[in-house]
């Protein structure tokens, strides 16, 4: 798909991607919007994309008054950062998240913390400040719950950590599509890349293998990636989903074996992958991957996931 178009594009059955344009980059974080009785956004994008998501939306013709509900996949600040803001800019809606992230969107003092410890100068520029929700506006999923869209038109949450443990995979009824957040991994569209998306803290390797699966057994028609568009290929996708996340996983494991340490064991899977994403030979699109997904923080997540174990069997490293 055409990264460079900024405006929504209609993606059939009244889903429209809206480009979120996250730090000024296109093609980098989608949110959706269901456009039917009851509309939806799924994912907000960061606090800072908050007026462009508001613009999108006005342009499709939901209002202020006209948004029923806002669902983010999990509260990664590149999903959820604009809660706050379109919360406030659209007062009828309700907010919807996983059980063990609502209340971060109500009080959002020590999810800002933990993410200004990792991203430090850069994380006002890339994201902004996450608002507070009135915490009588949330609503919490829990593994199985549905989200009305009206008309009969449902989205069936379940829960698909890995990634994180506040993070849900959601299936429209009426197309069959999926919304994967990133327990599939981040999809570049210009190359057709896929790669793992593993950063710290919560990183497991278990939970997001059975993720995956419970993705497919799902047998959705279309994959919407949040980072970025939607992907038609289901089953290849998800396998290939699956060998990118054991293959990085194997690569930082053989760094440890080998004595390396963290910044030696990323310098190793940049190598090992150098010939493996067609997106290494075009410089600005591997630019704002890597601002969106560092392979210094997918190891990161694989290297502290890998610490767990060794914690819990020495035999492990």
């Amino acid at each position: 798909m055409d990264t460079e178009h900024v405006g929504p594009v209609d993606l059939g059955d009244e889903v429209w991607l809206v480009d979120t344009q996250m730090g000024g980059y296109h093609g980098i974080t989608a949110g959706y919007l269901i456009r039917g009785e009851r509309p939806c956004l799924v994912e907000t994008g960061a606090a800072r994309s908050a007026g462009k998501v508001v613009d999108a939306l006005d342009a499709l013709g939901v209002g202020p008054d006209a948004l029923s509900t806002i669902v983010v996949t999990h509260i990664h600040l590149d999903h959820a950062g604009g809660v706050g803001d379109l919360a406030a800019a659209f007062p009828r809606a309700t907010v919807v998240v996983h059980e063990a992230g609502a209340r971060h969107l109500a009080d959002p003092s020590r999810l800002m913390a933990s993410a200004e410890r990792v991203f430090g100068s850069v994380l006002d520029e890339l994201f902004g400040a996450l608002r507070p929700t009135d915490a009588a506006r949330i609503q919490v999923l829990t593994d199985g719950d549905s989200i009305d869209l009206g008309g009969g038109r449902t989205l069936a949450s379940f829960d698909s950590p890995g990634h994180a443990r506040h993070h849900v995979g959601l299936l429209d009824s009426l197309t069959g599509d999926l919304y994967t957040g990133d327990a599939a991994g981040v999809w570049t569209p210009e190359t057709g890349d896929l790669r793992p998306a593993t950063p710290p803290p919560e990183f497991d390797l278990g939970a997001a293998l059975m993720s995956l699966e419970r993705m497919r057994e799902r047998r959705p028609t279309r994959l919407l990636f949040s980072h970025f568009g939607p992907v038609t290929d289901v089953d290849t996708t998800l396998d290939r989903s699956v060998e990118e996340l054991r293959l990085w996983v194997e690569l930082v494991r053989e760094a440890r074996v080998d004595g390396l340490d963290l910044d030696h064991a990323v310098a190793r899977v940049r190598e090992r992958t150098a010939d493996r994403y067609a997106v290494r030979a075009l410089p600005e699109v591997e630019h704002k991957l890597e601002v969106l997904s560092s392979t210094e923080a997918d190891v990161a997540g694989i290297w502290r996931w890998l610490d767990r174990q060794a914690e819990l069997d020495p035999r492990n490293t």
